[in-house]
């Protein structure tokens, strides 16, 4: 005898209008299968449907769609449970007593226009006719007893009158309309009979209700939220469907929170807001600072976008200098006098051919490929390469400045040398993941053995796909790999985004950092952050119920457990051991954010983590928050205030002087970062005074800027003279910062603090508000 299933039943002229004939969801007995590819392919005919007939406004989401179908599979399944457990076989006294009612072909006219209406899969396919189907039985998957399909098909009738009634469920109603059906006077009357048949039968549930009572509890709950209908059946039904379908739930819940993510849908925010930094997060944390090297507290470090400077020393010095041994002894003896030791040159690497395309196809036909879409960790050619590398390093270096360079771990180029020869390093899959992602612009790769596709809407600026396509030219392998991303907005779409749960890949990335540090004393981590193991977790192998931040992850949700044993260490921990053992002369510093930068220096090990609240902060004469933010640091540990790098503009931000001016301000914040315990970083083109903001795709500036002489002149008396004495301000044992009081008042807008070396002291004193002030200061803050 056939095994009986129920359907989740959709309207036929929906299913013809649409072209879809496969079955969306079923359940039998304590399995529920959701098939949410088939649900995205669903909604993407619906919505084309819509906007054919010019009702775009009633586009819907196969998140919701999912949600719904999966609210209705779940009120069969506790059907199955009261039928099994509360009144067995509840269903044929049913139907015998309407059929005493109304009579026996009353209620087979209804349930045939029912099952015409919305048909089962196998009447829609034409496999078998309605009448045929009413007229057999089948053995109940859940129960295991048999069951007429008059009863099966008039549950599916009742679970149809619910969702009619269900506010959350509205935006569907095409799908389920029993419009034709009121039409039918016994349709209406025999609802109200099953009602009042199940009322004085045995109660169910968590509240003891009636049956009928029962199923409408999470719409009762929370009538226009799916969400939150999903959120009442875990909290008050999981007794009764257990953990096994949890996951399902869990799942649906994190498609929802993909769906609803504000960044996915393309909206902008506000500038988020900072708060003091707090160190409650590593209290419970192990401390295991790594020792600096003698040099490493005195570093002031450069930034320079390489591309941009070379074009700059170009019309400087009048010459064609377009190599990194062509740049001139002067500028190397500017930066020694001008008292920096580490120079970061920002694009060394050899860069992507399809992020260049790309930007090309965009319409920047100047553009380069971006600084951190790497092809590999060689030096680039048109750079001059190793050799050229090598004599500017000698160079610098014979002036005490060392070179720094960016490591870019997370993601390789879309078209790099592991995408072509080692696509098992990264985050993929076999399926295309939406129905409208389509790839059939140009190829990408310039290497014939793979072609490398983007989605097609990226060019149009109309969808940020989550995906690239790879295509093995040999075998016709086709893999959709996963862009880089933090989970914070678009994907980056020249990137792709490598597995860290694979131990594979990790050691992969290890022997490039390793091979970085051999030949640069300073490495920056871009975006380091991403891969502390809580932000892997988060981004890439949600917990189930937490997913929501990278579309489609949440499918591959898993237990702690499994995570624990997937990657039981952190990567970066184990990154900073290696390079210790390995290359141990080499600052390790780390693009940071995300309430980490303690956790990155006290228990991961780097030697430098960014200090965004710095710059942030005091652009904004937020001063008791900056004043907190140290004070709470002294408190909790003084040793991660020497760890920070501090910064009043970086390669991602606006220009320093467009944030800070080329007044007071800006020379008193820039005291402040040159004289306070952490690494200082001057941004390009900050000394100058430039307001160009570079693109990391930039291969000259684009303005015509001329650097301020004033500006210029400032440095040279007020801060290059601090910056030589770096050894004076870079210590924490000595340092103490203090409260300034007037009049029983302390001032927030006032900077105090002392340092001193050996029996050299130092004490600075900055108001940073365009107010005067004034005061007395007695003792340090504790």
């Amino acid at each position: 005898m056939r095994i009986s299933y129920n359907e989740f039943h959709i309207s036929k002229d929906v299913r013809d209008k649409c072209g879809f004939d496969a079955s969306l969801y079923t359940s039998s007995g304590n399995v529920v299968i959701s098939d949410l590819k088939k649900v995205r392919i669903f909604a993407e005919k619906l919505n084309q449907y819509y906007d054919k007939i010019g009702r775009s406004e009633q586009r819907i989401s196969a998140g919701q769609l999912n949600a719904m179908g999966l609210i209705d599979e779940i009120l069969h399944y506790v059907s199955m449970l009261y039928r099994r457990d509360g009144i067995k076989s509840s269903f044929e006294p049913l139907l015998n007593s309407l059929d005493k009612k109304f009579g026996k072909d009353k209620i087979d006219e209804i349930l045939l226009q029912f099952t015409n209406e919305f048909p089962p899969t196998a009447v829609y396919r034409g496999e078998i006719s309605a009448e045929q189907y009413l007229s057999q039985s089948a053995v109940d998957a859940g129960t295991g007893l048999e069951r007429t399909n008059r009863e099966s098909t008039f549950e599916e009738m009742m679970m149809l009158h619910l969702a009619n009634e269900n506010p959350a469920f509205a935006k569907f109603s095409v799908l389920f309309s029993e419009t034709r059906l009121r039409k039918n006077p016994v349709y209406a009357q025999a609802w109200e009979e099953t009602q009042k048949f199940f009322k004085d039968k045995k109660k169910f549930g968590p509240f003891n209700n009636d049956f009928i009572t029962f199923l409408r509890e999470p719409m009762a709950f929370s009538p226009k939220s799916l969400r939150g209908q999903l959120q009442y059946i875990l909290k008050h039904w999981m007794y009764l469907i257990g953990e096994w379908l949890k996951k399902r739930l869990l799942a649906s819940l994190d498609t929802l929170s993909e769906e609803e993510k504000a960044a996915w849908r393309g909206i902008k925010g506000g500038e988020v807001e900072m708060a003091p930094y707090s160190y409650d997060n590593l209290m419970n944390e192990y401390e295991r600072y790594s020792p600096d090297r003698d040099w490493m507290p005195k570093v002031v470090l450069m930034a320079k976008t390489i591309l941009v400077w070379l074009y700059q020393l170009t019309k400087k010095y009048g010459r064609p200098i377009e190599r990194l041994d062509q740049i001139p002894d002067e500028e190397l003896d500017l930066l020694r006098d001008q008292g920096f030791t580490g120079l970061w040159l920002i694009g060394l690497w050899e860069r992507s051919n399809a992020s260049k395309r790309i930007k090309q196809i965009c319409g920047n036909p100047e553009a380069a490929s971006s600084a951190y879409s790497l092809m590999d960790y060689t030096i680039a050619g048109n750079l001059g390469g190793w050799d050229a590398l090598d004599n500017l390093r000698r160079r610098l270096w014979k002036r005490g400045i060392r070179l720094a360079s960016d490591m870019v771990p997370n993601h390789t180029a879309m078209d790099s040398r592991w995408v072509v020869e080692r696509p098992d390093l990264f985050m993929q899959r076999r399926d295309c993941p939406f129905p409208q992602y389509t790839f059939n612009g140009e190829n990408l790769s310039h290497d014939g053995r793979v072609g490398v596709y983007l989605e097609d809407h990226y060019y149009s600026k109309s969808d940020c796909a989550v995906v690239f396509k790879r295509v093995d030219n040999q075998t016709g392998d086709v893999r959709y790999i996963y862009h880089g991303n933090d989970g914070t907005g678009m994907p980056w779409n020249d990137t792709a985004q490598i597995d860290f749960l694979n131990p594979a890949a990790r050691e992969a990335v290890i022997q490039d950092i390793l091979h970085v540090a051999r030949n640069f004393p300073i490495i920056r981590f871009d975006a380091a952050m991403v891969l502390a193991k809580k932000h892997i977790r988060r981004l890439w192998y949600p917990e189930p119920g937490r997913g929501g931040d990278i579309a489609t992850r949440s499918e591959y949700a898993i237990s702690s457990q499994a995570f624990e044993d997937a990657i039981p260490n952190e990567f970066w921990r184990e990154v900073v051991d290696r390079v210790a053992k390995e290359v141990p002369d080499t600052l390790l510093l780390a693009e940071a954010f995300w309430m980490l930068e303690g956790y990155f220096v006290r228990t991961l090990g780097m030697h430098r983590v960014y200090n965004s609240a710095f710059m942030n902060m005091l652009k904004k004469e937020e001063n008791q928050k900056y004043r907190d933010t140290v004070k709470n640091t002294i408190k909790f540990d003084p040793q991660i205030l020497k760890r920070y790098v501090n910064f009043m503009n970086n390669p991602d931000e606006e220009t320093a002087v467009a944030q800070f001016g080329k007044g007071d301000k800006y020379f008193g914040v820039c005291t402040l970062m040159v004289t306070m315990p952490g690494l200082p970083m001057f941004g390009h083109g900050q000394i100058e005074g430039f307001e160009e903001k570079y693109g990391m795709e930039y291969t000259r500036a684009y303005r015509d800027e001329k650097p301020d002489e004033g500006l210029v002149n400032g440095h040279w008396q007020l801060i290059f003279p601090l910056m030589k004495k770096r050894y004076l301000f870079a210590q924490v044992e000595d340092f103490l910062f203090y409260d300034v009081w007037d009049n029983g008042h302390v001032n927030e807008n006032i900077f105090a603090y002392s340092n001193r070396s050996g029996n050299e002291y130092a004490v600075v004193f900055y108001n940073n508000k365009y107010e005067g002030a004034s005061g007395w200061i007695k003792q340090s803050c504790e």
